[in-house]
């Protein structure tokens, strides 16, 4: 599967994953709806399949509706990498007490799926990956067996999670 992350995120919430609200919008004036529906703090993130989003202006804190729309103005249209950003998602903001990455991709070399997971978080990755490699872990899937427990936690491990955080 190659999703962006609002789809990511309506499968996580469709299986029980604890996520925070987040609304899909094409256009500022959606963008605005979506911020006025959701209240508060929201972020606008283009939805582009390619990392670095943030470091490229397409993701945007907005404090209002209003904020929301000019963030949605700013960012529909924007050249990402070589992604044109033509949807947003439109999220609830919250304060982060701490940041994990973790993907799943297809290792066409080896014909497998790898996971690439890091306790210390998801913004520059990529420069992570590349200064401090141990940081990252990677972890062969079998496509039959998928993510079971078992192997949710042998990357929790690999990825030098806390003992306490491995176990939930």
């Amino acid at each position: 599967m190659d999703l962006y992350e609002y789809q990511a995120r309506d499968m996580f919430e469709k299986h029980g994953v604890p996520v925070l609200q987040g609304i899909v919008a094409d256009t500022p004036e959606e963008a605005r709806a979506a911020a006025a529906t959701i209240g508060g703090l929201t972020v606008v993130k283009a939805q582009v399949k390619t990392g670095g989003r943030g470091k490229a202006g397409g993701v945007k804190v907005a404090k209002t509706p209003d904020d929301a729309f000019e963030a949605a103005k700013a960012i529909l249209g924007l050249d990402i990498k070589g992604h044109v950003v033509k949807r947003l998602m439109v999220a609830e903001g919250a304060a982060i007490a701490q940041e994990y990455y973790f993907s799943v991709l297809l290792d066409r070399a080896n014909r497998s799926y790898l996971s690439l997971c890091s306790f210390e978080g998801g913004m520059d990755i990529e420069q992570l990956a590349v200064e401090r490699p141990d940081a990252l872990a990677r972890v062969e899937v079998n496509p039959t067996e998928g993510i079971t427990l078992a192997k949710a936690k042998e990357i929790a491990v690999a990825a030098k999670f806390p003992a306490e955080l491995v176990d939930k």
